[in-house]
């Protein structure tokens, strides 16, 4: 199947990403309503899998086998499968030990491989899949579950995911097309904290994927992953649940869920089944592995932040080894609430963007709520509160605003829409920073130019220069020349993510600023005269072009 072909729009118009405003919460709240007859609910085995009737318009069947979802039978048509490939965890686990039961109006299909513990659940009259997967240690690799549906149903509304395309330009999992745009089922574009689902839409069915909570998962509020692609035979609807990927944080264990499998006439999925508003109390006596009910949570509320900078939006997280939550702060008085915590002690981090700007302490008691006085926010904890002779972009842990940071979320560098990579930067232009290239490379565009200059007072004055990076590949850091008469030290490589990272939609990592203090000695004393910022990507590591050590660009800034 061609691109154009699986680009033409079919049917209504396509939801694809539903958002969440308060996502990360572990709350969980009351399935959709029922369907007014649910007189075939019920199970049956037919030899090779556990079929599942929900009494709805909706038929599925587990693997008896692999515990593989093996059909995704909506209104009579099929939608799982292609490529001859079942939906599953990772790639499938291989022979497990699968079991059903049923109690009362829900069905719970129970797959145990090894120590890992994978469960689906349907509800009596709801055309819902219900999802849990209890991954306690390292053995399965990385958990993902992915939802793979027949070509030719959907149409692709986000072709950037589209990972078919004649030319593999980077792994195996990067394309581009003869027309010089790239492809790749990474580019999503959308952090955890951007959507509560996934999916497609037309003739009036949409199939989605409801994401969990991510409370075992890892890499927090902002982090990036695939969340779902098309290609020639067939799409993928991806729940992570945990991708080592461009990954800041050790692996969390324990169980995720649930998501949701949501078939519906077309429209969104209902908001009841988002995260923090799904409530699944009818799950608590069914004997999942892991499962904590809401009487075993508790909750953190904070009365308000000062010291905000209210032209950003602002985060409140919550994270431990075990878990993590966010939230997002209110604009007018920074209140927040985070529900559905895990008892046990937490860091609060309170985001500016993607910024931390306080860090705390807080524990959560089991059924109790954690009130927090006013949080203020020093203001030597934001950067942007330092005077500046210049600055270049305002600090905010994100590249936003730089040449080609938009485009970066969901394209390769060599993408045929990037805006030349090069090119130098003036002080006082109005440009600074739509000029100035997100990315830094050892091999593409190190040893960029900053022009500027400086008053009689401020040349014959030390000063400090400060650059803040949001992440590096390959221990790319940056090494300034003054003048091309004062060099700095290569300054040590801070701790960021080992695997890719640039070329495959990611600027996350973690947030660095890099210090140089030059002396007076190496500024032009002639006002009239520009000195000369010379940025360069300094490692050994890498290999060449866009796989070059390199690193993403926060902010700039000589302060007074």
């Amino acid at each position: 199947m061609s691109e154009s072909a699986v680009n033409r729009p079919v049917g209504r118009r396509t939801f694809v990403l539903g958002t969440a405003a308060a996502a990360g919460t572990a709350a969980l709240a009351g399935p959709l309503a029922q369907t007014a007859s649910a007189a075939s609910f019920g199970y049956t085995d037919d030899g090779s899998n556990y079929v599942v009737d929900t009494g709805a318009n909706l038929v599925f069947k587990v693997s008896k086998t692999n515990g593989d979802l093996t059909s995704l039978v909506y209104r009579g048509t099929e939608y799982q499968g292609y490529g001859g490939k079942n939906s599953h965890i990772e790639s499938g686990l291989g022979t497990s030990t699968v079991s059903i039961k049923q109690s009362g109006t829900t069905i719970l299909i129970s797959v145990a491989y090894g120590t890992l513990k994978h469960y689906y659940a349907a509800r009596s009259g709801e055309n819902n899949v219900y999802l849990w997967t209890n991954r306690a240690d390292t053995s399965v690799a990385s958990t993902r579950f992915i939802l793979r549906v027949k070509a030719g149903l959907f149409l692709n509304d986000e072709p950037d995911s589209y990972t078919y395309a004649p030319t593999t330009i980077e792994a195996s999992d990067v394309f581009a097309k003869s027309d010089g745009q790239t492809r790749s089922k990474h580019y999503s574009k959308l952090r955890v904290i951007d959507y509560n689902y996934v999916g497609w839409s037309a003739n009036g069915v949409g199939l989605w994927i409801v994401r969990s909570n991510h409370e075992k998962a890892s890499g927090g509020p902002f982090y990036r992953s695939l969340l779902r692609h098309q290609s020639a035979d067939g799409g993928g609807l991806y729940e992570i649940l945990h991708y080592a990927q461009n990954q800041t944080e050790n692996e969390r264990f324990g169980l995720q869920g649930p998501y949701v499998i949501a078939l519906t006439d077309g429209g969104a999925p209902s908001s009841s089944l988002y995260p923090g508003t799904l409530t699944t109390s009818w799950a608590d006596s069914l004997g999942i592995s892991g499962y904590v009910a809401s009487g075993g949570r508790g909750r953190v509320a904070g009365v308000g932040i000062t010291g905000r900078d209210t032209s950003y939006a602002y985060t409140v997280g919550l994270a431990n080894s075990a878990a993590q939550y966010w939230g997002s702060a209110r604009s007018s008085d920074g209140y927040f609430s985070i529900g559905g915590v895990l008892a046990g002690t937490y860091t609060l981090t309170v985001f500016k963007g993607e910024l931390a700007v306080y860090t705390s302490s807080v524990s959560v008691s089991a059924g109790g709520t954690t009130t927090l006085n006013t949080l203020a926010i020093p203001s030597s904890n934001d950067p942007s509160n330092a005077s500046a002779i210049w600055r270049i972009n305002n600090w905010n842990g994100t590249p936003s605003g730089f040449k080609n940071a938009d485009l970066m979320l969901y394209a390769h560098p060599s993408d045929v829409r990037a805006s030349s990579w090069t090119g130098n930067v003036v002080i006082g232009s109005g440009t600074e920073t739509s000029a100035f290239p997100c990315y830094l490379w050892k091999d593409v565009n190190s040893g960029l130019i900053v022009y500027f200059k400086l008053t009689a007072a401020q040349a014959a004055a030390a000063h400090t220069l400060r650059i803040g990076v949001t992440t590096a590949y390959a221990n790319g850091r940056p090494q300034v020349v003054i003048n091309d008469t004062w060099t700095s030290a290569v300054p040590s490589p801070p701790t960021q993510p080992s695997t890719r990272s640039l070329t495959v939609g990611s600027y996350r990592g973690n947030n660095n600023t890099f210090t140089y203090s030059v002396p007076a000695s190496a500024w032009l004393t002639d006002t009239s005269a520009y000195n000369t910022l010379k940025i360069y990507v300094a490692s050994g590591s890498g290999t060449t072009s866009y796989l070059s050590a390199g690193t993403s660009i926060d902010a700039i800034d000589l302060l007074a």
